[in-house]
């Protein structure tokens, strides 16, 4: 990309390459166990290339925060990655001490030594330009024995933190096939999407996607959003709709910092665009009962979106050349309220529109109705999709694109 490096731009042949991953996996609370590998599986193709390239790799990664549960060492993080690659990875309890340093300048080509959590470095999470994480001794100590900062860590592109940026201004950087892959498919249907372009948010929050709505229709990149669970809950009680104690209970959780004012106000000004539930479905007696929009309010939750519902939605998205998804049509961990993510999904993931879906709830249901495959991207990012959709800058990005003004590789 011509902005910022990639692996296309550089000689690897007996380079030392630092590689920045967000393998920050979920764990078994009780274990500690990973429980799923998907993010180190994604950044196999980054790994490999290096590989036959015959770098020398050291990987930074993080997992959890301070004082959390899941804030432990990597060295079952690089036991899974020698599994997936079945190749040896080897382990070092230290990030940028006389241990880690010894390691790194004894490695040969096609070694990989996996250093330990980044964020036991007490500045690591610290908010700072890429310049003054430069001045740290961790970044002082690791780039002289370095020759290249590869990024792969685009979960993690919206933090300005030391691992992320700082090696950005001391050593030839650039991004991993990863996040040059996000970055791309991202760009395509936010810059130049094949319309119809349509936008569908669910899932159990709604503050981030009210902003990311009336951005996207504000500046026509979308055509059509369709909203389920929380989201469309929302605009309904803006409107006027009495959805039932408990829905609004949990919309009060949030309605601070989104007042229904507002979300009236986007509504009436996209009202054409903008596409609401007619039906839900509720659990009575343990059973799936669906009820229109005009039986509200409901004394039980609205668990899913109902028939009515899939089938115009289903007839708009029909129309689609590219479609971003985010976020379940309903309680999906419950298989009786599974119905309306199912057939939407199912219907998007056989469509020939472009697709692209993010966020944890939504690659989780995707995986369960084993439509990986026919989703054309399924983004890693959470909070740096965010950002990315309404505009942001991602300072992970931001340092790469003044690194490659700043620093040439020799």
């Amino acid at each position: 990309m011509d902005e910022f490096n990639t692996l296309d731009d550089f000689n690897f042949e007996n380079k030392t390459v630092l590689l920045r991953v967000d393998f920050n996996m979920p764990l078994d609370k009780k274990t500690l166990t990973i429980l799923d590998t998907t993010r180190m599986k994604l950044v196999i193709p980054t790994i490999k290339e290096l590989l036959n390239k015959n770098a020398k790799i050291v990987i930074l990664a993080h997992q959890g925060r301070k004082d959390s549960w899941d804030f432990i060492s990597m060295d079952n993080h690089a036991k899974e990655l020698e599994q997936l690659l079945n190749k040896k990875v080897d382990y070092v309890d230290d990030i940028f001490g006389q241990k880690a340093k010894k390691q790194i300048k004894e490695l040969n080509i096609g070694d990989i030594l996996f250093l330990d959590n980044v964020r036991k470095i007490p500045y690591e999470t610290l908010k700072k330009s890429a310049f003054e994480h430069s001045k740290s001794e961790f970044i002082q100590e690791l780039y002289p024995i370095s020759d290249v900062f590869v990024n792969d860590a685009f979960a993690a592109a919206h933090r300005s933190q030391c691992s992320l940026i700082g090696f950005t201004e001391v050593l030839p950087s650039c991004a991993g096939r990863l996040m040059e892959k996000e970055i791309k498919q991202l760009n395509r249907i936010l810059k130049n999407p094949d319309k119809p372009s349509m936008f569908l948010f669910g899932g159990a929050k709604f503050s981030d996607a009210i902003i990311t709505i009336d951005h996207l229709l504000k500046n026509k990149i979308a055509d059509n959003v369709l909203l389920t669970g929380l989201p469309a809950n929302a605009f309904l009680k803006s409107l006027g709709y009495n959805m039932g104690e408990k829905t609004e209970k949990l919309l009060l959780l949030e309605e601070e910092t989104n007042s229904l004012n507002n979300i009236k106000k986007i509504y009436l000004n996209h009202k054409n665009s903008i596409h609401l539930p007619i039906d839900f479905a509720i659990c009575h007696s343990n059973k799936r009962l669906e009820i229109d929009l005009k039986d509200l309010p409901s004394n039980y939750h609205l668990f899913d979106i109902g028939e009515k519902t899939i089938k115009k939605y289903n007839k708009i998205l029909g129309e689609a050349k590219t479609i971003f998804l985010s976020g379940p049509c309903g309680v999906f961990e419950k298989k009786i309220f599974q119905k309306g993510t199912k057939d939407i999904f199912n219907y998007i993931a056989n469509s020939n529109a472009y697709s692209i879906a993010g966020g944890g709830h939504t690659v989780a249901a995707i995986e369960k109705l084993d439509l990986t495959k026919n989703i054309s991207h399924i983004s890693t990012g959470g909070g740096s999709l965010e950002k990315f959709i309404i505009g942001d800058k991602l300072a992970v990005i931001e340092a790469l694109k003044k690194s490659k003004k700043l620093i040439q590789f020799s």
